[in-house]
């Protein structure tokens, strides 16, 4: 059973930085592809970020060059760095992986105060 535990969450000043954390435990094996989406309320889920089993990122539009994936694969950690933060970024954070089906963490709350 592989469970996804995000941290990092929490209140930033808008044009501030976060930095989000997920780390994956259960079964160890590599995921084909791991990252964050984020969900605004009365809004959709969207991506926000991925990066696949080649280390290749993907972008939301809404982040794309603000936010930076990386992936610790020794310690089945993947990391969202952003920064000129916005308060339209306000929105539950979740950390997403997947190998032969979709994983889900329980989700962190990122508020951006304006």
């Amino acid at each position: 059973q592989v469970q996804l535990v995000e941290s990092g969450g929490g209140l930033v000043q808008a044009g501030g930085s976060l930095r989000l954390s997920c780390a994956a435990s259960g079964r160890s094996f590599s995921f084909t592809g791991k990252g964050w989406y984020r969900q605004a309320p009365g809004k959709q889920r969207e991506l926000v970020a991925l990066i696949t089993s080649a280390g290749s990122p993907i972008y939301g539009d809404s982040v794309k060059g603000r936010s930076t994936i990386s992936a610790d694969n020794a310690k089945n950690t993947v990391y969202l760095q952003m920064s000129n933060m916005k308060p339209s970024d306000t929105a539950v954070y979740y950390c997403y992986a997947h190998f032969i089906r979709d994983y889900w963490g329980q989700g962190t709350q990122v508020t951006v105060s304006s």
